[in-house]
């Protein structure tokens, strides 16, 4: 199958805190030839990080907490478990933006950094592109509330075992995608990665 798109027409149909843009398109098809055209509306969000913030000594995760608008259907769950994350700037790299957010958001400095994956969040619908990271850190003074006023961020910061961080996934104690994935990559690599930053 040669495939291929074509970007029939294109228009902005919000702009606010972000932009969601109108498409009209169509593309090849696996059976052949092209689709009729179709209408999309894509949430544009463009390249963010994730940061799983890993003490090897002491085995322990850092997990930040939050109020988050996309939950708000769910009331008694509009707070959700996380891990440091943030939208990559104009001529800034990924790796700068773990490093900045990591300290903005859990007040934790990066040690060292590895990329663990690249990937499309809900490419049903979002632009998103994240790099998630882990990144060794010391978690002896972890804690409290962190987060920078100007972007109203109310972020409570904690450290917890390992185990104890895995048995919140299984118990739906976290319930964002990028979390999930990163806790479970470090459930497959931890005994490596303790070898390598131990």
């Amino acid at each position: 199958m040669d495939k291929q798109f074509e970007i029939l027409s294109t228009e902005i149909v919000y702009q606010g805190f972000f932009r969601v843009e109108k498409y009209r398109l169509k593309h090849t098809m696996f059976g052949g030839g092209w689709s009729s055209e179709i209408t999309r509306e894509l949430f544009m969000r463009g390249s963010c990080v994730a940061v799983l913030l890993y003490d090897p000594h002491a085995d322990k995760v850092v997990l930040i907490e939050q109020f988050r608008t996309g939950a708000i259907l769910n009331p008694d769950r509009a707070w959700l478990v996380e891990i440091v994350a943030g939208a990559i700037e104009e001529g800034e790299t990924a790796e700068e933006v773990a490093y900045r957010e990591s300290l903005e958001e859990a007040g934790c400095e990066i040690q060292q950094l590895m990329v663990i994956n690249e990937f499309y969040t809900t490419p049903g619908a979002f632009s998103e592109w994240i790099t998630l990271f882990c990144g060794k850190v010391d978690s002896t003074q972890v804690g409290g509330i962190h987060g920078l006023d100007h972007e109203d961020e109310d972020i409570l910061v904690r450290a917890v075992d390992f185990d104890e961080a895995y048995l919140m996934l299984e118990n739906g104690e976290i319930e964002s995608a990028i979390p999930i994935i990163a806790i479970q990559w470090l459930a497959l690599n931890r005994q490596k990665l303790k070898l390598e930053w131990g």
